[in-house]
């Protein structure tokens, strides 16, 4: 017979095993990390417990991958409805240059004004990015400015700050809203 331990480990595996983006075998404590937030505050990940974060890097300037990011989970929330509450969503600027906390906040809040950014240094950030394994490129001049090539996946991290799930690029808002709801239970 099963004990409420074991069982409930099955049920932990099943639901895991449904996950659609890349899963952590065993999940890890996601690092910790202390940036400037877009809210003003110090943003630490560790302020998010007992919510799911939706961790990604990016930058304000960018014209491509980053603004159709934004906005996948931004329609996520909206399909998580009330659950949602339970959801927050970190960006991590990979340009800090361009991105100070004002800068990403009227950025962040045209997709949705729970969406909190970080910035800080470039060694504050160059170590949160070693710590997430977040490439970034040299950058890419253009007339009037430059771009960037960055790492373009969202870790899913649940509750207890524990990385679950790695999601890449292209994935939609049924996707997210899916796995977030798995990780809600």
């Amino acid at each position: 017979m099963l004990s409420l331990l074991t069982l409930s480990a099955v049920v932990d595996a099943a639901d895991e095993s449904s996950l659609i983006a890349g899963v952590f075998n065993p999940p890890r404590l996601a690092p910790d990390f202390s940036l400037r937030g877009s809210d003003g505050s110090e943003l630490k990940l560790s302020r998010y417990r007992g919510k799911v974060v939706l961790l990604s890097f990016g930058y304000t300037s960018c014209t491509a991958v980053c603004p159709i990011t934004l906005s996948v989970l931004a329609r996520t929330r909206k399909q998580l409805a009330a659950a949602a509450d339970n959801l927050q969503v970190v960006y991590i600027t990979v340009d800090p240059e361009r991105d100070n906390a004002e800068q990403m906040r009227q950025y962040l809040t045209a997709f949705d004004p729970s969406f909190i950014g970080g910035t800080g240094t470039p060694p504050q950030l160059a170590a949160v990015r070693a710590d997430y394994g977040i490439s970034v490129s040299e950058k890419m001049p253009y007339p009037g400015g430059y771009g960037l090539n960055h790492s373009s996946y969202i870790y899913l991290i649940d509750r207890a700050g524990s990385l679950r799930a790695l999601m890449p690029y292209g994935h939609n808002a049924d996707d997210f809203a899916h796995d977030v709801r798995i990780l809600l239970k």
